[in-house]
C-alpha cells in the first residue's frame, strides 16, 4: 500500500456491524508485513471512550503468530501509569486470558517524565518553530520519545479521534506526540495550543499544533500505521487504516460531521457532566474545553463530577501554585510564570477559558464552577467557583434551552458551537 493511501469504512448515520468492524481492521492489517518483524501496538489509556476489546482480538489473532514480538503501549501523555487490571480492562480481557489465550502480547506504560526511559530523536530547529507557529515562536524544541520505539520495525497506533483543544482533532500521530512522549515537546506545543486559544484551535484539522506533532512524528524513521477510529455512542461509526497523516485526516472528516453539535444561541448556565473516565481535574477539563464555545460571555459553566476528588494526580502541585486563569494573565506576567511547565499553564488557560487581564485585573468570559469532592477552599485557592454536587440535581437542568439554560449528561467528547460566532469563539463574524 502505497503512504498516501488509506482503506477504511465509515457511516455518518448508523454504526458499523461486527462484521464490518473485523473485516475492515483486518484488511489494513493484512497490509503490514509482519513477518519476523517486531511490532508495537500504541493504544489510549482509559480517558477516551473506544470499545478497543473486539480490536485488540483481532490485531492479536492477525499478527501474534507472525511477528517477531507483538507489544503493545499506553499512550499515556502525562497520565498516571495504568495498574495492570486496569490495562486488561481497556483491551476487554482477563489476567487468566492474558496467559491462556493471548500469551504471546506484553503491555506497557508510558513513563513520559523519567530521563531513562526516553530518547532523543531529533530537534524543531528556531527556523522550523518560527515557521510553522507563524512567528509566535521561534526557538529549537528537542524532541524526545519512549525509547522502546527505537525496538520496533512497526509503530500500529490504534485509538479514536474526536475534536481536540490543543491540536484541533485528537488521533493519528498525535499518540505519539504527546501519547508516548517527553517533557519538553509535550510543554511546547500544548503552551503553543493555548496562545492561539482552545476556540479557535478546537474542531480544525490543519493547525500550527497538528503540524508540530506531524513533524516530531516524522523524526521517527521506522514503518508506522494507524487504525484511526470514529467512536459514536458506545460503538464504531468509521474506521480508517494507513499512513498516521491519512488515516487520521479521513477519520476527522467524519468526526466533525458526528462530534460537532451547532447550536443558534448561547447559554447562560450550562452543568456539564463529567464521565467516570475522568478522574480528575486535568482530564475533566475537557468538560470546559468543548462547551466553551456556546456560554455567553458572563454565563457560567458547572463542572459537575462527584465522583472527583483531586484537581490533577501529576501535576495538582503546580496547579494550586499558580492558579487556573486566562492566557493573558500568564503572557503579561511571562517573567512570573516562565519558568512552570508550560503544558500546566496551558491545562489552567484552557479551563478558566479565554478573557482579558488589563491594569491588574483579569476578567474571564466565563464563570466557570466545580460542583467536584473538592473542597471550596481549594477551589478558592485554584481561582475557580464551587457548588456542592449535593444540592444538584441534573433533571432539573435538562430541557430548558429556550431558557438559556443547557444540560449535558456526558460532555467531554463532543464540541459545541455556535452556528454564527465571533473569531475569538472559532467563527469568522
Amino acid at each position: 500500500m502505497g503512504i498516501a493511501e488509506t482503506t477504511g469504512l465509515g457511516h455518518e448515520h448508523r454504526l458499523m456491524t461486527e462484521e464490518e468492524v473485523r473485516r475492515t481492521v483486518l484488511r489494513g492489517l493484512q497490509e503490514i508485513y509482519a513477518a519476523g518483524r517486531r511490532i508495537l501496538v500504541i493504544i489510549p489509556d482509559h480517558t477516551r471512550t473506544v470499545p478497543l476489546g473486539p480490536i485488540f482480538r483481532i490485531v492479536y489473532e492477525e499478527l501474534a503468530d507472525k511477528a517477531a514480538a507483538l507489544d503493545f503501549l499506553v499512550a499515556l501523555g502525562t497520565h498516571p501509569p495504568l495498574s495492570e487490571e486496569a490495562i486488561y480492562r481497556r483491551v476487554g480481557i482477563s489476567a487468566e486470558e492474558h496467559q491462556r489465550i493471548f500469551p504471546k502480547v506484553r503491555f506497557f506504560n508510558h513513563l513520559w517524565n523519567d530521563p531513562s526511559e526516553l530518547a532523543e530523536v531529533g530537534t524543531l530547529t528556531g527556523d522550523e518553530v518560527k515557521e510553522i507557529t507563524n512567528g509566535l515562536f521561534e526557538m529549537e524544541v528537542t524532541v524526545t520519545a519512549n525509547k522502546m520505539l527505537l525496538d520496533y520495525d512497526v509503530l500500529l497506533i490504534v485509538g479514536p479521534v474526536f475534536p481536540h483543544e490543543v491540536v484541533g482533532f485528537s488521533g493519528g500521530n498525535k499518540y505519539l506526540f504527546p501519547g508516548v512522549a517527553g517533557p519538553e515537546i509535550i510543554h511546547f506545543f500544548h503552551w503553543l495550543g493555548a496562545v492561539i486559544t482552545n476556540p479557535v484551535i478546537i474542531g480544525n484539522k490543519w493547525t500550527p499544533v497538528r503540524m508540530v506533532v506531524d513533524r516530531a512524528a516524522g523524526m521517527l524513521k521506522m514503518e508506522k500505521r494507524c487504525l484511526a477510529l470514529v467512536v459514536k455512542d458506545e460503538g464504531l461509526a468509521g474506521i480508517y487504516f494507513g499512513a498516521p497523516e491519512r488515516a487520521w485526516s479521513q477519520a476527522a472528516d467524519l468526526s466533525r460531521k458526528l462530534h460537532i453539535v451547532y447550536k443558534e444561541k448561547p447559554y447562560h448556565t450550562v452543568l456539564s457532566r463529567a464521565p467516570e473516565m475522568y478522574d480528575d481535574i486535568w482530564t475533566a477539563g475537557k468538560c470546559m474545553y468543548k462547551l466553551e464555545p456556546v456560554v455567553a460571555d458572563g454565563g457560567t459553566l458547572i463542572i459537575y463530577a462527584p465522583h472527583i476528588t483531586e484537581v490533577s494526580a501529576t501535576h495538582g502541585r503546580v496547579i494550586e501554585e499558580v492558579g487556573y486563569h486566562t492566557r493573558d494573565y500568564f503572557l503579561k506576567q511571562w517573567d512570573k510564570f516562565k519558568d512552570y511547565p508550560w503544558g500546566v499553564l496551558a491545562h489552567c488557560t484552557h479551563v478558566k477559558g479565554i478573557g482579558s487581564y488589563e491594569d491588574g485585573v483579569e476578567k474571564p468570559r466565563v464563570n466557570v464552577v466545580l460542583a467536584t469532592r473538592i473542597p471550596p477552599e481549594v477551589c478558592e485557592k485554584i481561582n475557580l467557583g464551587y457548588m456542592d454536587p449535593r444540592t444538584i440535581r441534573p433533571e432539573e437542568y435538562a430541557n430548558r434551552e429556550e431558557e438559556g439554560v443547557l444540560y449535558v449528561p456526558k460532555a467531554g467528547e463532543t464540541l459545541y458551537r455556535l452556528k454564527r460566532a465571533p473569531k475569538e469563539l472559532g467563527g469568522n463574524a
